[in-house]
């Protein structure tokens, strides 16, 4: 286990919540001991990013935009930009989420072009990669994960900005986890595969997340493994659990 990697727990609250229950959310996330050795980011919808800026502890508690447009500003209904999620207080972003993938139908070029102008922006991003059921009961796992990162890493100047979630699509929101074992092991080839084809100071230093029904059960086992370097996070975000999972490695 890298001691230059930071654990890192990301809270993507998804199309859920309101001002109220925001506010829940953030006493108990301010108030609690929270592990100094875990750097922590949620991510509330687009309409509330300013509303949860101005209400967490900064110095314990960043925040990210759950997407964005590969355009500063114009024409783009409905979208926003890294300029507008920077002008609300906040830092991160999180790019190509599966639900973005498969729900609305981005491309890999898509989400490596948003890539390139949120870094160029100054934000940092939280680019996700993973497959569906049907390609890892087909044995493609590698081929769509590799093809997925491929369309990042090849917009991507400075890594230290990068902190790729692998989430396999079959595992989110299904209660469905990826076993420990199964999760480590796409972590250190996707790792190896960063080392061949970009550098092994990047592979090495590089943050790598697990996504898919992480809760406080299966949290501690999922975060001894030596390739996995914390979690992003669906629906237990939205509850006290949240703690626990940020505490993993306590």
């Amino acid at each position: 286990m890298s001691t230059e990697r930071k654990f890192f727990v990301g809270g993507n609250w998804k199309m859920n919540g309101n001002k109220a229950s925001i506010d829940v959310i953030v006493n108990n996330l301010n108030t609690a001991d929270l592990s100094p050795e875990t750097e922590v980011v949620v991510s509330p919808p687009a309409c509330y990013l300013d509303y949860t800026s101005s209400r967490v502890d900064k110095k314990k508690i960043g925040v990210a935009a759950q997407n964005c447009y590969k355009a500063e500003k114009g024409a783009f209904t409905g979208d926003i930009s890294p300029a507008m999620i920077k002008d609300n207080g906040c830092e991160w972003v999180i790019l190509g989420h599966s639900e973005r993938r498969h729900v609305f139908g981005e491309s890999d070029q898509l989400i490596g072009e948003k890539v390139a102008f949120a870094l160029s922006q100054g934000l940092s991003i939280i680019p996700c990669v993973g497959e569906k059921l049907e390609e890892r009961e087909a044995g493609l796992t590698e081929e769509v994960v590799f093809r997925q990162t491929k369309a990042i890493a090849d917009n991507v100047k400075d890594w230290s900005k990068v902190v790729i979630a692998y989430e396999p699509v079959w595992a989110i929101g299904t209660g469905k986890v990826a076993t420990p074992a199964q999760a480590q092991e796409i972590h250190q080839r996707l790792r190896t595969w960063l080392s061949e084809k970009v550098n092994p100071a990047v592979a090495q230093n590089v943050r790598i997340l697990y996504g898919g029904s992480v809760n406080a059960a299966n949290c501690k086992e999922l975060g001894t493994q030596p390739d996995i370097d914390g979690f992003l996070v669906g629906g237990a975000s939205l509850k006290p659990e949240f703690v626990d999972i940020i505490n993993a490695r306590r």
